[in-house]
């Protein structure tokens, strides 16, 4: 398979690739796959963000279940890989904005119970006659109390404020901006706490994989960039920092 004939692939040609890939982890099989499915993400991607900010970002999770998907697909069942891809994408990008789109961390139980306090609140107020108590909620949906306080407390996070947000400064009506009063953040100490963790991780890397990392993330070069200044073409380069990204991202996770 070429990158010229991509539309002229057969079912039979995906599944060869997959199988290589599967077997052999062979890197170019992989990039195929990738190139030839790239558009079918971008446009599933499409579908969730109508081509807002978070475009690319939903572009990358989808991309990550293409790969998830090429590693899992069974090509001995009579299906096309397609029928496969399509829910495997879809899901990812779901998990991504169920989990990643608040504007604060909240736990996933409080996530869930969200959308069932609201239910239990619209069906006791019918029935009812008047907007149910916390504890009459709690017990409509099997709950604590504190869990539905804390749920409706944190389903305000969803959507922050603008810092450009006004708000009323003093009894003479003044404002300010929410900017206004906030404190400033030290940079120095995220950047230290990521060399700490790069610095523990950073030894299961080649030396080609570290300094790769060390042109794209730390001294902030583009692939094209990073391939000219140490003599590979931007695909390797590409390909090496996935690998690397993909390691140390196992690295942090097990650490």
């Amino acid at each position: 398979m070429t990158s010229s004939n991509y539309n002229d692939v057969t079912p039979e040609e995906i599944n060869a690739w997959i199988k290589l890939y599967q077997d052999t982890k062979d890197e170019m099989a992989q990039n195929e796959l990738v190139m030839h499915y790239k558009k079918l993400v971008e446009s599933l991607a499409y579908r969730y963000s109508k081509g807002q900010s978070h475009h690319e970002d939903l572009v990358q999770v989808g991309m990550v279940g293409l790969l998830g998907a090429i590693n899992r697909f069974d090509v001995s069942f009579d299906r096309k890989f397609e029928a496969f891809l399509v829910p495997t994408v879809i899901g990812e990008i779901k998990r991504y904005l169920r989990d990643k789109t608040w504007s604060v961390h909240v736990p996933r139980r409080i996530k869930e119970i969200g959308p069932k306090i609201k239910k239990a609140t619209d069906e006791l107020t019918n029935e009812l006659g008047r907007s149910p108590k916390i504890k009459e909620i709690a017990d409509y949906i099997e709950a604590s109390e504190e869990e539905v306080l804390e749920a409706m407390e944190m389903g305000q996070s969803y959507n922050a404020l603008s810092v450009d947000h006004s708000i009323e400064a003093d009894k003479d009506g003044s404002t300010v901006t929410l900017l206004d009063v906030m404190g400033d953040t030290e940079e120095g100490y995220e950047l230290t706490e990521k060399r700490m963790i790069l610095e523990k991780v950073l030894p299961i890397l080649s030396d080609r994989e570290k300094e790769i990392i060390q042109c794209t993330f730390i001294e902030g070069l583009s692939q094209k960039e990073t391939g000219e200044k140490i003599g590979l073409s931007q695909m390797h380069v590409s390909r090496l920092q996935r690998t690397a990204i993909k390691k140390l991202r196992d690295a942090v996770q097990k650490s």
